[in-house]
């Protein structure tokens, strides 16, 4: 599925399923990636044992890369903050797959209960701009449900950002690992991928995405706000 020759250096911060299964199918498609989480690179032996990749430090996860993912819970994403990236070139491309998750693990956030898009909070803590990709699917489908491209009724992921090159190439990526893309807009249109959305965890193909995402509101359901009580967990949401 990957153009031959086309090889690119990717850090993933965040080693959960998102993380992993990504570490995954990107270094099975023959991309280098280096993996990182909070609780350092001797955590990761046996995922980069399976798959290849290095293990790494936040701090050098995001050295000499083409593009970086950032995967971790939204909660955590203040104290990821500004500092990691300060030395990135501004042509590295990061991407965002975070979900905000208020009564099952992140508590209430307000700028996003207010109706700031998920990934545009992100992106003002972080201080870069990012592109939103991979966060509409269960981690094991994006694992196990890759097809060819032209296969009849292969999966499309939603993809929004500003930066128009910036998306070609995560366009470009997620079709290396077995998916169509659909560019949704600009980062502010984000909202209409995320959890409690038509298209969210929907695995539609290219037109059902499309008609996925204009069938969505902005306004955030009662599932998907805090309440005085949040968190509870995915077990038993408060």
């Amino acid at each position: 599925m990957r153009t031959e020759g086309y090889v690119m250096k990717i850090g993933i911060i965040g080693a959960g399923q998102i993380g992993g299964t990504l570490t995954r199918r990107f270094t099975a498609t023959g991309h280098h990636v280096k993996v990182a989480n909070s609780r350092g690179p001797q955590t990761l032996t046996a995922l980069a044992q399976e798959t290849g990749a290095q293990a790494a430090t936040v701090q050098d996860a995001v050295k000499d890369v083409d593009l970086i993912v950032v995967t971790i819970p939204e909660k955590n994403i203040p104290a990821l903050g500004k500092t990691p990236f300060e030395g990135v070139p501004s042509h590295v491309v990061i991407v965002d797959t975070g979900n905000y998750y208020p009564r099952e693990r992140d508590g209430r956030i307000a700028a996003i209960e207010s109706g700031t898009p998920e990934s545009v909070w992100v992106s003002e803590q972080i201080g870069r701009p990012v592109i939103k990709a991979f966060n509409n699917i269960y981690a094991r489908h994006l694992l196990e449900n890759g097809k060819p491209a032209g296969t009849p009724g292969r999966i499309a992921l939603p993809v929004a950002g500003d930066d128009l090159s910036a998306k070609r190439v995560v366009i470009k990526l997620i079709d290396d690992i077995g998916f169509d893309a659909v560019d949704t807009g600009p980062l502010a249109e984000s909202w209409r991928q995320q959890p409690g959305t038509p298209v969210y965890c929907g695995d539609f193909d290219v037109a059902g995405v499309r008609k996925a995402l204009n069938e969505a509101s902005p306004k955030r359901t009662a599932q998907w706000t805090a309440t005085d009580n949040s968190p509870g967990d995915f077990g038993a949401p408060s």
